[in-house]
This record gives C-alpha cells, structure tokens and sequence, in this order.
C-alpha cells in the first residue's frame, strides 16, 4: 500500500535527483522507514531562498497527483532557520489516496536543502515523529555552510507512553517522567532541564464580578478582562494563570501571534524567556527558553469564561539539545476523551449513590433537596458534555482537522458528519457550499464527533 499511497512523493525524490548539485554531500536520498511512510532528502539546484524550493517541490508534487497540494501555513521552528510547511493531496493516478506530508526547507551555503516525510493521511499523525527521527538521524541541513553553523540536535529517540490514568499518550524519550491525569500532563527531563505542561486548564472571570471562595489554588478562577488583546496581553494572561496556583512567572514575550484554533476559542502562540521567580535574584541569563500556547474561550452571560494552557520550559544551557525533542513531544500528545468521560463518572459515581440512599429514606423535605441535587448532577453532566465537545474541538485543532456536515449524503437528503483534514473540509465546503458545511463543537454529535 505503500508504494501506491507514495508513488507521486517518489517523483519529488527524482527531481530533487536530477537538478541536485554534484558534489558528494549534495546526493540525494530517499529511505523506506519501517514505521511506515517515506522520507526524501537533498539539495535543490539553482533555489536560493526557502520559498522557491518548496514552491517547486510542491508544484512538482501537484502535477504528478493530478492536483494542487493544500498546504498550511508556513512556520519556523524555534532555533532553527529552515521554513516548514504541512500538505496533504489526493494522489489520483494511484487510486485517489489522500497522502498527507509534511516539507522542510532550510538555506545551506547559498543553497536551499530540502526534506518531505509523508504517508497515508490516516496513518500520518502516528508516524511522522518516527519519520522525522529517522529523518534527522541522517540529515544535518547547512553543516556543511560554515564550520560555525548553529543548529539544534535532532529529536531523541521517543517511545511512547500513558499517562497514569490512560487518558492520554505522548512519545517522550527513554528516562523522562510523564504524570498527569484527566487530559492534562507534565513531562520532566531526566535532569529537569526541560518541563513540559500540557492542556491545564482553568476558570476565568471578566473583574468587577464578585468572587467566591479562595483566590488562589484550586477552585479558584483568574480574574482577567476577557476583552482583551490577545496578542499583546498573553504574557499578562500567562502570568496571572500561574499566580493562581501561588507561582510568579515572569515571561517576556519575544515574538507572538494569533493562530487558528478550535471554534469560538481565540489562541495565542508565544515565544521567549521566562522564569519563576522565588525568594533568590536571578538575572536575564537564568531566564529558561519558553513556548506557550494559550486559548480562551468566549464568555457566557456571566462573564466566565475558560484558558486552555501548554507551555514548555528549557534551560538555556541544554536549548540546542533538547529544543527539537521537546516539540517532538508536543506534537505527539493525544487525548483519549472516552476514558477522560469514563474517569468522571468514576469519580461522581459514590456521591451519587449517596444521594440515591438519601432519598430512599428520607422525609418530603429530604426528597425536596434530592431534587435539588439532581439538578445540580444534570448541570454537571451537561458542563461535562460542553467540555467533552470543547476539548474535541481542541483535539481536532492539534491534528489540523475539522468537522464537516453533508447535508445531501449520497443524493438521499440525508444528513450526516465526518472529521477531515482542514484543507479537505476547506476544499468540500468551497466546492459545494450548499452542500458541506463546517460544524463548530457546540454542534458535534456525540458518538459520532465526539464520545464522552
């Protein structure tokens, strides 16, 4: 299946063949990886910036699928200087198999050096960290430039693990720990030289609104205009998340930007330096190499409203080292939202047989508060659904997926949803507006978009 899915990837493998220059470090390579998928590598003749390899590279990819790849937005990894770019295509001429890839491209002594992983859109997002382990193992783009390059390592070699309460996996390295529970996890390097917190969650309320109980640690909620320029005040929004569990972060944001995230929710990408400051003076030096991602949802009539946060933590002695692992790990994170549902009602079933007990023996004015409490117990269960569906909408923005809607299935006029890659659900909704239409998650069909 393999070779069908990738046939028209291998054609990239030629051209980079043909047009490579002809030294020996240029020669071009193309590797079978056993976890699947195909791994390309080479210099590209006569491209002097990043942009015009990849445009020849996927336009060379386009004619021989028989159409244009769709591709995501361009981004840069951290410490590097090479541009990246995630595509997929419906390989036409070998039965109409959607590949998905992702391309890099990165100058090299006035050169451009270029690698594409891909695979079968269905297996890709749990090979490619694999591929691009293999892929880096061998690949050293611009080492050969000057004798001084700056480049960071490689990802490590990663397994893959479960979170205590299996509600999550995630590749990480032999020897790193990984704790968490219910979705949410903390991932610590051997020698705690990189910290890695994942999907926390919490409350937040516009100010002016009065507060009940503690301020800080748990229960309590951040109190944060939710009205707020996203870009400029992540950094305050980041903070002021932290200070709530009784931490003082200081965080200078060199670089952030909005980026697309799951619906109704506004997110913010944000690098720079940070560090959490205790009783001791530290000084810029000491300041570890930060990573956030943090998302917010809209308020309700109440002005509540909830902050999604991951953030990663490097010491700059070990950065070059540990830099491209750590996204590695990011990107390989996958939340099980069955076995998150199944854990809360583990966890509320006591407290609801308890009530049951109650209201088998108690008076008319007992039975009165038992109602009560199953209305209580039904809003849980709804705010449970409402984050089950939230979190899938989160899920799916990790994966560049959507929700799409076919009103007209097979002509019957029958309804019906299906989860796509982004580019795909663009592409359907573009074609036939009537037709397909994107599904936000308050919308998702629990069973089919979601379980719970």
């Amino acid at each position: 299946m393999k070779k069908l899915i990738l046939r028209c990837v291998l054609v990239m493998a030629l051209l980079l063949l043909f047009i490579g220059a002809s030294s020996a470090r240029a020669q071009m390579k193309t590797i079978e990886d056993p976890h699947g998928g195909t791994i390309v590598y080479g210099v590209v003749r006569g491209a002097t910036k990043t942009a015009t390899a990849m445009g020849s590279i996927l336009r060379t990819i386009g004619d021989n699928c028989g159409e244009r790849p769709q591709i995501g937005q361009v981004f840069r990894a951290r410490g590097t200087n090479s541009d990246s770019v995630f595509f997929t295509v419906t390989n036409h001429p070998q039965g109409n198999k959607l590949v998905a890839g992702l391309l890099i491209a990165a100058p090299s002594g006035g050169q451009v050096e270029a690698a594409l992983v891909s695979d079968d859109a269905n297996r890709f997002g749990s090979t490619i960290n694999p591929m691009l382990n293999r892929l880096f193992s061998e690949w050293h783009p611009g080492e050969h430039a000057t004798s001084s390059s700056h480049r960071s390592a490689p990802p490590m070699p990663m397994q893959r693990a479960m979170l205590p309460d299996r509600s999550a996996s995630v590749s990480v390295p032999s020897g790193w720990m990984v704790k968490g529970g219910g979705g949410t996890a903390t991932i610590i390097e051997t020698n705690y030289n990189a910290i890695i917190n994942i999907n926390m969650v919490r409350g937040a309320t516009n100010p002016g609104r009065r507060q009940n109980g503690p301020s800080t640690g748990m229960g309590a909620r951040i109190v944060y205009p939710s009205n707020i320029d996203p870009v400029r005040e992540a950094a305050g929004l980041i903070k002021e998340f932290y200070r709530m569990t009784n931490q003082n972060l200081d965080f200078r944001v060199e670089n952030a930007n909005l980026v697309a995230g799951p619906p109704r929710q506004r997110c913010v990408y944000a690098i720079g330096h940070g560090i959490f400051l205790g009783n001791r003076s530290v000084q810029v030096k000491d300041y570890w190499e930060m990573e956030a991602l943090v998302c917010t949802t809209a308020p309700n009539n109440m002005g509540e409203y909830t902050v999604t946060l991951s953030l990663s933590e490097i010491d700059p002695r070990f950065a070059d080292r540990e830099r491209a692992t750590v996204a590695a790990i990011l990107m390989s994170y996958e939340v099980d939202q069955a076995v998150v549902a199944k854990l809360a009602g583990i966890i509320a079933a006591p407290a609801i047989d308890a009530i049951h007990q109650i209201g088998a023996n108690a008076t008319a004015r007992m039975k009165a508060n038992d109602i009560a409490n199953d209305k209580q117990h039904a809003d849980w269960n709804a705010q449970q659904d409402i984050n089950a569906r939230s979190n899938q909408g989160f899920h799916n923005y990790i994966l560049d997926q959507s929700v799409v809607q076919n009103n007209n299935v097979y002509g019957t006029g029958a309804v019906g949803h299906s989860t796509e890659w982004n580019s795909v659900a663009n592409a359907l909704v573009k074609a036939d507006p009537k037709k397909y239409e994107i599904v936000n998650y308050p919308n998702f069909w629990e069973g089919t978009d979601y379980y719970r």
